[in-house]
């Protein structure tokens, strides 16, 4: 049973991250391989195993390969082989001038619902977490118990359940001095450090207000996978597991998150202390229960501090319309502009305009070689303090808008909405829920 979180006051909502003490006492067992988590010597091969070979993974796990010199991609897992083939296929070509790198031999090669396991007892040090958020938790919880150093991509978790087992797993990481990383990928590029370290040193004065934009087309996610050509309740929804919240958590957590993040990484990660958020359906074919699933395709969030500034995020997905990832920071002494995938970050303070121009660092990459290296080192990064914060933030939103009430970040951290199947079996059967509707889906 998780642990119940009281409501914090706003000088403890710093530091939010406090766990019960189940994850204290008998889960802090030794390294099973000190070798790696401690100083490891650079002859040290690193073995990575990889959990999720979909399209995301498939970058994140050549973005691996090219961080260190003496890695080896040892095992893969996912519930699909024709996922595994494709993601090695795509593996052995990108790393063909390092064959040497790519290992993984049939026998290591693990396909269902409990590939994961496999591979985390297949005797790798590293794993790659890259499967739909639904299973995040459970498969972080599963590696930081087994002592292995972790690499996940976002988002954390969907529901607060979910992110409870995380917190849990982020506080015995560092006890058992594991490397837990995000793929909160706007936090390791350079030209965002540089302009957010500027706001932070008081280039804009006291911060007033916050904006984000996430708006994108409505590509057709899966178009090959439908009912008539997947056996099961369960393959069907995870084909196509965007378009359904117990796996994806909805699009403004599983991708407008990144912005949400900068919103966070602007007030120095103090979490908001509440959010309204208004959202629907509105372009995304209707069938309910359908081949679109449950989720929105539209949220518009109003985040409010303890200081009393606010945080506006605007997020779509709709084809045909206006496209934008932008971010707009307003404070006492004047403004900043920046947009995602690009050079443009503008400070305007007065009649002064700075802009960055400097050498654009992929933080793809970037993320991997900084977690790599602190492992070489002997002094394995653990972000969790920050991730956390930012997948609960997104989760929040997205229950202000399906329930249409003001949800406190309290309410999100103790939520009891739980939307992870029970007892998950291949062939169950697994109705889709129906689509939120403010006003009349509660909140619990």
């Amino acid at each position: 049973m998780n642990p119940t979180y009281s409501a914090l006051p706003p000088a403890s909502r710093r530091g939010f991250v406090k766990t019960s003490a189940v994850a204290g006492g008998a889960l802090a067992t030794a390294m099973h391989f000190p070798h790696v988590a401690n100083a490891a010597a650079a002859g040290d091969k690193i073995k990575i195993g990889w959990v999720g070979c979909g399209g995301r993974g498939t970058g994140a796990a050549n973005q691996a390969l090219n961080a260190d010199s003496n890695l080896v991609m040892w095992s893969m897992g996912d519930i699909f082989q024709d996922k595994i083939d494709s993601g090695l296929e795509s593996l052995k070509k990108v790393q063909a001038k390092t064959p040497e790198k790519v290992s993984v031999s049939p026998e290591r090669q693990f396909t269902g619902l409990d590939a994961f396991q496999k591979v985390l007892n297949s005797g790798v040090d590293v794993v790659l977490l890259t499967t739909s958020p639904g299973f995040r938790p459970q498969h972080i919880r599963a590696a930081v118990e087994a002592g292995k150093h972790v690499f996940a991509e976002k988002p954390m978790a969907v529901d607060g359940p979910g992110v409870r087992s995380v917190m849990e797993s982020i506080k015995l990481a560092k006890q058992k001095n594991l490397a837990l990383v995000d793929g909160f990928v706007w936090r390791w590029t350079n030209a965002n450090r540089e302009v957010y370290d500027k706001i932070h040193n008081g280039a804009l004065g006291d911060i007033m207000a916050v904006y984000s934009s996430y708006y994108t087309g409505a590509v057709d996610r899966y178009p090959k996978w439908n009912r008539t050509n997947t056996k099961t309740d369960l393959e069907w929804q995870i084909r196509r597991w965007y378009y359904f919240t117990w796996l994806s958590g909805d699009h403004i957590v599983e991708q407008a998150v990144h912005s949400i993040d900068k919103l966070l990484w602007t007030m120095k990660d103090e979490p908001p202390e509440s959010v309204i958020c208004t959202g629907g359906r509105q372009v995304r074919p209707g069938d309910e229960g359908g081949e679109y699933g449950n989720i929105y395709d539209h949220f518009s969030a109003e985040y409010k501090w303890a200081s009393g500034v606010k945080g506006y995020h605007f997020t779509r997905q709709f084809d045909r319309c206006h496209g934008e990832v932008t971010d707009r920071v307003f404070g006492t002494k004047g403004t900043y502009e920046g947009e995602s995938g690009s050079r443009r970050h503008v400070f305007r303070t007065g009649d002064t305009a700075w802009r960055w121009k400097g050498e654009q660092r992929d933080g793809y990459q970037t993320e991997h070689d900084e977690m790599y290296a602190s492992i070489r080192a002997g002094k394995p990064i653990n972000t969790g303090d920050r991730f956390i914060k930012t997948t609960l933030a997104a989760i929040m939103a997205r229950m202000a808008a399906y329930t249409g009430k003001e949800i406190t970040w309290e309410m999100a951290l103790n939520s009891k909405e739980d939307l992870f199947p029970k007892n998950i079996q291949w062939d169950m059967k697994l109705p889709v829920a129906p689509v939120a509707r403010p006003g009349s889906t509660p909140f619990s």
